[in-house]
């Protein structure tokens, strides 16, 4: 939905302006945006300021894309403190889109963090940690978000443990006071001899008091201006809950006489167990939520902390991987790691670059062979020049595009947030009509006291909130160990319910590199002669097919070369006269192609692209070219085929072609000679018929119909245009990780219901005998140190429950 623009003027950045005609356009463009005031744009500032009435951000940046001037957007990831349910959750995303400029705003609960789309200029990201904080939620920016991420995480792990070890020690001897007799009874009367009874209620007052403002102050820093702004959340429960019992107690310490005979009962281990009941459910849950982000640290841990450092004068130094800079020349010693994508420009050495690409096997590299980081080096000495570095290495890019993903929501999250949003003020209206029914209709006021406070510390909007997003970040990042990439979490979800896969052929089912598969020469003629000529002459071609003529010597000298369109080519070919191409070509020239139009029938009939060879105006030979079918395809389809999919194939070949392709791979449904605008209307009308659809492709033209598909899915080595139309990259293993991507997507929404059905359940199930609903019928009415304990447990079951996603193995 589109935030309207609350400010009386907005200035933000606009891209692509180099005159000032562009800056007219893009003025114009903004000025005739609907509902907006004035609009001016300056040229030399590159900067738009205006005044937008009605007008939303949607609108202003329709406009500005229209016109071919996109508005300057950034992204800023905060590091949030104080997140503890959804209800957080859902408040910080209105607060950010509140905010001037504000396209976006994703709140991750079991990252605790934030990751915001702005218009440059209006917002910057310490605004947006500003307004955080004064929210009550305190907040930083990440400058490098992976790496401080696991820092805060670490921070943060460490803060909470200490808050609980304080906690615990002051909960301890509270709860043995109160409870340790029931216990063990001689530890009753040993400090009734020791203290007395006014004394020991003094000293829990004590413990209690010092548990509260101390280790416990959080939830009331917290949870009171949450209550009194009327938006309450899980800090408001349990500072309202334990603040009621410590309260009760107190009155009943030092003032008895306003309470009825027998009804001057103490519960402040009620409130001090609590309080450390959900700061263990805190701590354990913090240790649990950063294993979830294990996956992204994996990654992380692939780039070595320093590269060794070529000087101009030949000697070596190490310099941090941060300060490594574009053209820079480093060495690679054996065993070490790649810091950065690069070329080789020295030495001889073996790579192995599984984790990129699933092959086992290490590469060879040479001079002129590229480098990704991450990668280890074998046994020789490489000298490489740094070509991309920081945030622009393929590594640096697969792992923004998971904790992207990590960070999205899926369709499924939508009823949560709604839910969750209005269950905190629904529990404390249950508590507060619980302690209303038991005044009216129970013993005493204690009754009432404690199943309300019960009902207010069992609640656990914590678990709801979690549910979802820990099972996402779990699957997303054990995904991307496994080869596949998620680019939107969306796809998590959906990619489980496609029902009908749509396989683009070249690239995609085919390796999309032709290669010399047969060749016939005629008598008169040598054979490896020819294919240098040929080769020399078809290294001139931009044409698909030369690329099968790149592992032939061609270094003959062209003369006269002559581009065909549709035909071939032909030229001057160490002197001889040389055609390469269709029959038509030679047949123009009046050389026959029968003696071989046999042969070259059948070639086709297989698939394969036929060359006529023509030399000094006789026929020399014809050749069959080949794109060969994915070894992993065959496999992978037959799996997918077992699941019950309908598999279909859209590709720009000819008919012939497809069908031979589809037919060995088994697909039966087939749709050939397919340009770009037809492969997005075939995957428009399979959507109409009810199709859940997903497109798997890998090149340019597949870009469409990526974009148009439910879920758009490329292999790793598909082109940039595929990969960012895409929302699933195959990054490893070419489409072995379709399978896998589709167990993965149905693994993690069955583990999301079991959180779900788990969270949902447990509130159902408990808060009514909290409440006391089972008393009248000689049922239990709980404690709220037991209702705490449940709380907390539930939390951790589901961060738990969903980290089993991190072991999983596809079959």
């Amino acid at each position: 939905m589109a935030q309207a623009v609350r400010q009386a003027n907005l200035s933000f950045g606009v891209t692509g302006l180099n005159c000032a005609g562009c800056a007219g356009r893009a003025e114009r463009a903004l000025a005739a945006a609907p509902g907006v005031v004035s609009a001016s744009v300056n040229i030399a500032s590159k900067q738009a300021m205006v005044e937008p009435g009605s007008a939303t951000l949607g609108d202003l940046r329709s406009a500005l894309k229209r016109a071919g001037y996109p508005a300057a957007e950034a992204v800023s990831e905060l590091k949030l403190e104080g997140m503890n349910c959804a209800s957080c959750v859902g408040r910080l995303e209105q607060l950010f889109q509140t905010q001037p400029g504000v396209i976006e705003a994703q709140v991750n609960l079991a990252e605790g963090t934030a990751r915001i789309r702005h218009l440059i200029g209006p917002v910057a990201g310490q605004g947006l940690a500003q307004a955080a904080t004064e929210a009550g939620y305190p907040a930083q920016l990440l400058a490098d978000p992976a790496a401080d991420l696991a820092q805060a995480q670490g921070a943060e792990d460490l803060r909470e443990r200490r808050t609980l070890l304080l906690a615990l020690a002051l909960a301890l001897p509270l709860f043995l006071m109160e409870m340790g007799g029931h216990i063990y009874p001689p530890l009753h009367h040993a400090l009734m001899r020791l203290l007395g009874h006014q004394e020991i209620l003094l000293v829990q007052f004590l413990l209690c008091t010092l548990l509260l403002i101390g280790p416990g102050r959080q939830f009331f820093l917290r949870g009171v201006p949450a209550l009194l702004r009327g938006a309450p959340d899980m800090n408001s429960l349990v500072a309202t809950g334990t603040f009621a019992a410590w309260a009760y107690s107190t009155l009943a310490v030092f003032l008895p006489g306003l309470f009825p005979p027998g009804s001057a009962q103490v519960y402040f281990e009620a409130a001090g167990v609590v309080t450390a009941l959900v700061l263990l459910g805190r701590w354990l849950e913090a240790r649990a939520k950063g294993r979830t982000g294990a996956a992204i640290r994996a990654l992380l841990d692939l780039q070595p902390p320093e590269a060794e450092v070529i000087a101009a004068d030949g000697s070596s130094s190490f310099c941090a991987l941060s300060e490594v800079q574009t053209g820079m020349v480093l060495r690679l010693r054996p065993g070490a790691k790649v810091p950065v994508d690069g070329v080789v420009i020295d030495g001889e050495s073996h790579v192995n670059e599984s984790m990129m690409t699933g092959e086992p096997l290490p590469v060879a590299k040479t001079i002129g062979a590229r480098l990704t980081a991450g990668c280890v080096n074998g046994a020789g000495v490489l000298d490489m020049r740094a070509e991309a570095v920081g945030a622009d290495t393929r590594l640096a890019q697969i792992i923004a595009m998971v904790r992207a993903a990590q960070g999205g929501k899926l369709p499924v999250q939508a009823l949560v947030d709604r839910v969750t949003l209005w269950f905190v003020p629904a529990v404390m209206g249950l508590a507060a009509l619980t302690a209303l029914g038991w005044l009216l209709f129970g013993p005493d006021l204690p009754h009432a006291l404690v199943a309300a406070v019960c009902v207010l510390i069992i609640a656990c909007p914590c678990a709801m909130g979690l549910a979802t997003p820990t099972s996402v970040m779990v699957a997303l990042g054990r995904a991307a160990q496994l080869g596949v990439l998620f680019r939107r979490g969306d796809a998590l979800q959906r990619l489980g319910e496609v029902d009908c896969l749509v396989f683009d052929k070249t690239g995609t089912l085919t390796e999309g590199r032709p290669t010399l598969s047969e060749i016939t020469v005629l008598p008169g003629f040598d054979q490896d002669m020819l294919l240098t000529q040929v080769a020399s002459l078809e290294a001139r071609s931009e044409h698909p097919l030369a690329h099968a003529f790149e592992d032939v010597t061609a270094d003959l000298k062209v003369e006269a070369l002559e581009v065909l369109a549709g035909q071939g080519l032909r030229g001057r070919v160490a002197g001889q006269d040389l055609r390469v191409g269709s029959a038509r070509l030679l047949q123009d020239a009046g050389i026959s192609c029968a003696p071989v139009a046999e042969l070259a029938a059948g070639w086709a009939g297989q698939g394969a692209g036929v060359m006529y060879v023509a030399c000094d105006g006789a026929l020399a030979a014809v050749i069959a070219v080949r794109d060969p079918i994915r070894a992993e395809a065959k496999a992978a389809l037959s799996d997918l085929r077992a699941e019950g999919l309908r598999l279909v194939m859209l590709t720009g070949d000819g008919t012939s072609t497809a069908q031979q392709v589809a037919q060995e791979l088994g697909i039966t449904e087939v749709h050939a000679e397919c340009l770009p605008e037809d492969k997005h209307a075939k995957i428009a009308a399979l959507k109409a018929k009810g199709a859940r659809l997903g497109f798997v492709g890998d090149g340019i033209n597949d870009a469409p119909a990526l974009a148009a598909s439910d879920v758009g899915i490329t292999v790793g080595s598909g082109t940039d245009v595929a990969i960012e139309a895409a929302d699933v990259v195959l990054s490893k293993g070419g489409l072995r990780g379709l399978p896998v991507a589709r167990q993965i997507s149905r693994a993690a929404m069955r583990n999301i219901r079991q959180n779900l059905g788990w969270a949902f359940g447990y509130n159902v199930a408990l808060l009514p005998v909290a409440a006391g609903v089972l008393v009248p019928f000689g049922g239990p009415l709980l404690s709220p140190t037991l209702g705490g304990t449940a709380m907390a447990l539930s939390s951790v079951f589901v961060v738990s429950n969903a980290l089993r996603l991190a072991r999983f193995a596809p079959t």
